[in-house]
């Protein structure tokens, strides 16, 4: 069991690691950025609380300072009354022994806040270079991810003209077009043939109208006239026979 377990966890650490080397580039790229970004948002916070405590501890220690200055013009005042008869002495030197011991713990921890801002100096001294390095790496990495995207795009985008580019077969597109020239021509051939054609009938009407002249046609309902004239007269010549006969009948 615990050697399938094994087994399964190399083949998901393998698989990883494949998916990892394939994964875009741009978009490792784009997530390191942020990250970046991110740490550099948490640098500037935490600067931020280290200068906060450092002011802190410097209005400490010099409200310390004065404190125990204080406490030292208090010894030595209550001296000066003790030495002019206005404060027993033994009481103004124990009043001045608690005040100078007041001051000397104050001094101590001083001295101690004073490491402490030291210490807080050195830690600020080293976030500000951190800041500025991650500033720097920052704008760095921003304008090289800028310059290869760019690249990458017109890399992308000029594959991609060139895929269609080389996919285009011009020997066959020129061949359809010659073809295409030829289909029109044959077309326009046959169109002409046909005007042609028709022209020939129209021509042949017009030599031999042209043979007969311009009056065959007036002539020609003369002539008709003419025959209707004689058919009629034929006509009455016959009727008045008939009538003569009657007419030898009745006698």
């Amino acid at each position: 069991m615990n050697l399938f377990l094994r087994a399964f966890k190399l083949l998901q650490a393998t698989a990883y690691h494949l998916l990892s080397k394939f994964e875009n580039p741009i978009r490792l790229t784009e997530q390191a950025i942020r990250d970046l970004k991110q740490d550099f948002d948490e640098t500037i916070q935490n600067f931020a609380k280290v200068k906060a405590i450092s002011i802190g501890a410097k209005k400490e220690l010099e409200a310390k300072k004065l404190q125990a200055k204080d406490y030292e013009q208090k010894a030595i005042m209550l001296l000066k009354k003790a030495k002019n008869g206005e404060l027993e002495q033994t009481e103004a030197d124990r009043l001045a022994s608690e005040a100078l011991n007041r001051k000397n713990e104050l001094l101590k921890e001083v001295q101690k806040i004073n490491t402490e801002v030291k210490s807080y100096d050195v830690t600020l001294k080293k976030m500000e270079n951190k800041i500025t390095e991650l500033k720097h790496q920052i704008q760095k990495w921003e304008g090289e991810y800028r310059n290869l995207k760019a690249r990458h795009t017109v890399a992308k985008t000029t594959t991609k003209v060139n895929k269609q580019l080389s996919s285009i077969n011009y020997d066959s597109t020129a061949s359809l077009l010659e073809e295409m020239k030829n289909k029109i021509a044959e077309e326009e051939n046959l169109a002409l043939a046909y005007e042609n054609t028709a022209q020939i009938g129209t021509n042949i009407d017009n030599e031999i109208e042209k043979a007969l002249g311009t009056n065959y046609k007036v002539q020609g309902e003369l002539d008709s006239l003419k025959q209707g004239l004689i058919e009629c007269k034929d006509e009455n010549s016959a009727q008045n026979e008939i009538e003569q006969l009657k007419k030898e009948l009745d006698s």
